[in-house]
């Protein structure tokens, strides 16, 4: 797809002129990145990372080898180029030089099973992989067998050998025009799980990434080129790629990468080390941070703005926070069809347990299931509208109508709107469900537990924590001969992982000699919802 996409412009021209964005007609998104050569910023370092620092002239130099080099590989404009990465600064360097060199990134979740990888190398028809050295033996002969995959490229800093990134890029030149791309040409895909568990490769277009940094980041953040911004979400999300890449990146500030898991005593310990200035997490990161033995004398006093989305935070870990570190955390919502955060709330306009006031640039309507909108205060499904809405899922036609129609994303979420303005999600208009701010469908894991030969029955339902996290919980009635203890939880959890992305287990498992049925024979999941953690 060469060509522009639909015209994403708005029709009525509300939210540029809300906003005051403004974008040619010729546009790469690779200028939120080099644009900082233009403004002198070049010696300023970029990147935080313990796998090595970057300053903008260095990230810069490396991504236009890297689209150098894609391009000596024979690619063709919006060919697609998977990158299964860690967070450091040649993740950065292979997302901005394909986009640069008209080719068109996918940003993959590290943790996608090899089923998962066969996959988006066959909906995707990449040419060409990123991977860490880690992963590489995902992509193996069976998982490429018959794909279009040319070249595996190793990116891990400080691989050697004729795969690695340094290979790679050998003899290729440190400096490249950024390709004549139209601002309604897919820039980069991210995937996104849906109702029936098959992920959709949500399109993304050049001039998303700005629009967000315009709309959210420089006016709500009043981000500065002194920041240091620090996501422990990471960059294959929506959120975290907005937070450590397009928003620091728009006004010359610093991204402070974390490449491992992030554990609590590691977060602590590259806060107080790397004094970052912006925090971004979910209410499950909060919580675990919040309740560590090391939050009692953690230095977070570098920090000044904490920034949670994805799923509700409750009041007990606001207030713990606080309590704690002298910070409010902000809450917002986004999604990666919007591409970043749509509602927040602000330090000095907030309502605990809310996701907050629309934000200006995006324009929010409540509706019943026919599309007609609902009064004020009377519950509805959120549509949003905002010109960095994704327009189209790739190669799923059927779900980009049932889902974007007329400039506007059908959410799914059910929400109500209050007398101020804030709005507050009250479940989700289908079954899939947010935890630890990945959507879930419960019913895959539950067909899932039930090949399992321990297992006679199950039912696998969404339940609120009273912290208001949400969270998966499995009734499971085992098989004959076998005992409901710690040591099968473990093992069933442990299938639900291997089998599917390992997020999806559920992390409550009760046991029970039978399960409730409806007058129809089918399970009565609404007694089973109702029945006490």
């Amino acid at each position: 797809m060469t060509t522009p996409l639909e015209d994403k412009s708005p029709r009525d021209g509300w939210e540029v002129e809300e906003i005051g964005f403004s974008c040619p007609e010729r546009y790469n998104a690779s200028t939120v990145l080099f644009d900082n050569l233009e403004r002198g910023f070049g010696e300023r370092t970029a990147v935080y990372c313990d796998a090595g620092d970057m300053t903008y002239a260095q990230l810069c130099a490396r991504a236009a080898r890297v689209g150098n080099a894609l391009i000596a590989q024979g690619l063709e404009r919006g060919d697609r180029v998977m990158c299964l990465l860690d967070d450091h600064g040649d993740y950065l360097a292979a997302i901005f030089g394909a986009i640069r060199a008209g080719f068109t990134p996918m940003l993959i979740n590290t943790l996608s099973t090899p089923d998962l990888i066969r996959f988006y190398l066959e909906d995707s028809d990449a040419r060409v992989v990123f991977c860490e050295a880690a992963y590489r033996e995902r992509f193996d002969a069976e998982a490429l067998a018959g794909t279009a995959v040319e070249r595996i490229v190793v990116a891990t800093p400080g691989a050697t050998g004729e795969e690695s990134l340094d290979a790679f890029v050998s003899g290729a030149a440190e400096t490249l025009d950024a390709a004549d791309t139209h601002r309604d040409e897919m820039a980069f895909w991210m995937y996104s799980s849906g109702s029936t568990g098959r992920p959709k490769g949500v399109v993304h277009l050049q001039h998303d990434m700005p629009y967000t940094a315009e709309a959210y980041a420089k006016p709500l953040l009043g981000l500065r080129k002194d920041d240091i911004c620090f996501s422990v979400p990471k960059i294959f999300f929506a959120y975290g790629f907005g937070n450590s890449v397009t928003f620091p990146f728009s006004v010359g500030a610093a991204s402070l990468l974390m490449p491992q898991a992030p554990k609590p005593d590691a977060i602590f310990e590259l806060v107080a080390r790397r004094r970052p200035t912006r925090f971004f997490a979910l209410p499950t990161l909060y919580t675990a941070l919040v309740r560590h033995e090391a939050a009692a004398t953690a230095d977070f006093a570098s920090v000044d703005t904490c920034i949670s989305a994805a799923e509700i935070l409750s009041e007990e870990i606001f207030t713990a926070w606080k309590t704690r570190f002298g910070h409010e955390i902000v809450e917002g919502l986004g999604s990666t069809e919007v591409l970043h955060i749509y509602l927040s709330n602000r330090l000095e306009a907030k309502k605990l347990g809310s996701a907050g006031r629309r934000v200006p640039g995006y324009a929010i309507k409540l509706c019943d299931r026919d599309g007609a909108e609902v009064p004020r205060g009377e519950e509805g499904i959120m549509w949003v509208r905002g010109d960095s809405n994704a327009p189209c899922y790739w190669n799923r036609p059927d779900k980009t109508e049932e889902t974007m129609r007329d400039g506007w994303i059908m959410t799914g979420d059910r929400f109500v709107e209050d007398a101020d303005g804030f709005y507050f999600f009250k479940g989700r208009a289908d079954d899939l469900v947010k935890v630890s701010g990945q959507w879930v469908y419960p019913l895959e894991v539950e067909l899932t537990l039930a090949n399992h030969p321990a297992v006679h029955e199950c039912c696998v339902l969404a339940v609120e924590l009273p912290d208001r996290r949400t969270t998966l919980k499995a009734f499971v009635v085992p098989a004959a001969g076998r005992v409901g203890d710690e040591a099968l939880t473990k093992e069933l959890q442990d299938f639900v992982k291997g089998a599917l992305v390992p997020y999806k287990y559920p992390r409550i498992v009760e046991y029970a000699e039978s399960l409730p049925k409806t007058g129809t024979g089918k399970l009565d999941r609404a007694q089973l919802k109702a029945r006490p953690l």
